[in-house]
């Protein structure tokens, strides 16, 4: 049902049930906020979306307040402006003044609100929040002097994640957000998956960054300087700098890393192949044994620490081969030549990657071969780009070149890999490959590759079914539970803790968006129909692998190399 009502003595369309801040937005009027988040329940918290309502004494909150027919609404009132004005003020009073070195500088919710309602003096004094900056943990930094109590963070961790991780602390002026005791992130159920890190509107939260590591690194000539990267950084990189994305940005990429230093550049991808293919050979015979147990893809490193927290019952049954990252790790550190006197460590790898939550993965005990790290350090697209942009490299005008051999190539089933149901569906093609020598139909995905927290296909393959479900955000974790608890048989169940997939990864832009989600999705799905490589047994770079350099080094034939594994954890919940 719709209807009028009357927003700056002007009319405009209404629809009931509604808030007055989503009749407000459709039509063309913006209103500031804080708290509010798309698609979650509103809260009010903030109080900076406040508006006049003819007939109420007092202001009330766009983000909550449903439209009423007779309603009457001044969004920019002197009255409005003023209370916006204190709001901001009184988040001023007690906050930082250290912009200049802010992560979040120029990218910060809360400086941008005090530019656009002219706040230019302090008018308001408050006793300054004690410092405490929180580097416990491998991937996140968290400053609570700089927290605004907005709940963003909270609600993505309880709502999305699932983690429940931190929550508020204190009461009064002493309330904080920090996690079960108080205790450092280190402490705490936190899997590292950044999504809070995405919604944190000033620098509360951030990634925490390895710039000045890879530096120190770069300027030594007694090492050698290994970089990989993943499929998806080429297109986020451009999303990141600004660029236009073109079919040959990835060899620009390249030939910039190369500028900046590093002596060999790798294709994550070609690990993402390797763990396809080997998986693929996992799944073929499962649906034969009917005592078999569902094999969980453990190619998501915020979920494999998730399981080993609050579902240790089935660390069992995941995947123990490692990720597309640690698996190029570790064959780079075994295929190129050390040091002088034999000495690993003379080799330096860094990765690049969307997700945050490799950070810690690439510090697991388990991710280490005679106490040496398959990857030394992980960076973020965010990080990379800042790293270009120190180097005073100018991408627009470099001349392509291409990766280092062997992990020069790679299958479009690798960007697949990025988004959410795409690994499983990527297993399923190269096995059937594996088995008919042809290539599945793709429109049988179709269902793997629509949104929702929860999906399931059968589908059949020479004759057998192969049941699959996808998680998409954890929050999907409960309908698989009643799936398996009503007796529901799967054969391969993929996991993603970020909505969407990597293309939601907290390594990069935050999507702001559905919209935003789907149209990377989009481009993955094209560039999959446009590329001849569609599966690792197309991909020349694991040809040679497997033909040459597996058979020729005495690391790599044994095929453990390729593999980890997992234990419970024991966490402050």
């Amino acid at each position: 049902m719709q209807f009028t009502i009357e927003v700056n003595s002007r009319r405009i369309i209404a629809e009931k049930g509604e808030t007055i801040l989503s009749a407000l937005n459709r039509n063309g009027i913006i209103i500031p906020t804080l708290c509010r988040m798309k698609d979650f329940s509103p809260t009010g918290a903030c109080r900076m979306c406040v508006v006049e309502v003819e007939g109420k004494e007092r202001l009330v909150t766009a983000c909550s307040q449903p439209v009423e027919e007779w309603m009457k609404i001044q969004t920019h009132s002197p009255r409005v402006i003023r209370a916006r004005k204190t709001i901001v003020e009184l988040l001023l009073s007690n906050h930082p003044d250290d912009c200049l070195y802010c992560e979040r500088n120029l990218d910060c919710e809360l400086q941008r609100l005090s530019d656009q309602l002219q706040v230019r003096e302090r008018r308001i004094r408050g006793r300054k929040i004690k410092p405490r900056l929180d580097q416990s943990s491998p991937a996140i930094v968290r400053e609570l002097s700089k927290c605004i109590l907005c709940g963003r963070c909270l609600r993505v961790c309880e709502e999305v994640v699932t983690a429940t991780s931190i929550d508020f602390i204190g009461r009064g002026r002493k309330t904080h957000v920090g996690t079960a005791m108080d205790r450092d992130f280190n402490f705490s159920s936190c899997i590292h998956c950044g999504q809070c890190v995405l919604v944190c509107p000033t620098g509360a939260l951030h990634e925490k960054h390895y710039i000045s590591e890879v530096q120190e690194y770069l300027s030594r000539k007694d090492v050698l300087k290994v970089i990989q990267y993943s499929p998806l950084v080429p297109y986020a990189l451009a999303e990141e700098m600004g660029m236009k994305y073109s079919r040959d940005f990835e060899r620009i990429v390249n030939a910039t890393l190369r500028k900046i230093g590093f002596d060999r550049v790798f294709l994550s991808g070609t690990g993402t192949d390797i763990l396809v293919k080997e998986l693929a050979e996992l799944l073929e015979p499962l649906p034969h044994n009917t005592d078999s147990k569902p094999l969980y893809i453990s190619a998501c490193p915020a979920w494999v620490k998730y399981c080993e927290q609050f579902l240790p019952e089935r660390i069992s049954e995941l995947s123990t081969l490692k990720t597309p990252q640690q698996i190029s790790g570790a064959i780079i550190k075994a295929m190129l030549p050390t040091g002088k006197n034999g000495i690993p460590d003379r080799i330096f790898t860094v990765s690049v990657t969307p997700c945050t939550a490799m950070k810690f993965e690439a510090r697991r005990d388990s991710m280490t071969r005679k106490g040496i790290s398959d990857v030394d350090t992980v960076l973020t697209v965010r990080e990379l780009a800042r790293l270009i942009g120190l180097y005073g490299i100018d991408m627009s005008n470099i001349d392509p070149e291409p990766a280092d051999e062997p992990l020069s190539s790679r299958s479009s089933a690798t960007l697949l890999a990025e988004t959410s149901g795409g690994i499983a569906e990527s297993v399923l093609r190269t096995m059937a490959h594996n088995i008919t020598g042809r290539d599945l139909d793709k429109a049988l995905f179709k269902k793997l590759r629509l949104t929702g927290s929860f999906r399931e296909v059968t589908l059949p393959v020479n004759g057998t079914d192969y049941n699959i479900a996808v998680v998409d955000g954890l929050k999907g974790l409960e309908k698989l539970m009643e799936a398996l608890s009503a007796g529901t048989r799967y054969h391969l169940i993929e996991v993603m803790a970020c909505p969407g997939g990597c293309v939601n990864g907290a390594g990069m832009a935050a999507a702001g968006s559905r919209e935003a989600l789907r149209s990377r999705a989009r481009f993955i799905y094209q560039s999959d129909d446009q590329d001849p490589i569609t599966g690792p047994w197309r991909s020349h770079s694991l040809n040679n692998l497997y033909d040459k350099i597996f058979n020729e080094n005495k690391e790599l034939t044994d095929k453990r190399v390729l593999n980890t594994f997992f234990v419970k954890r024991d966490v402050l919940l």
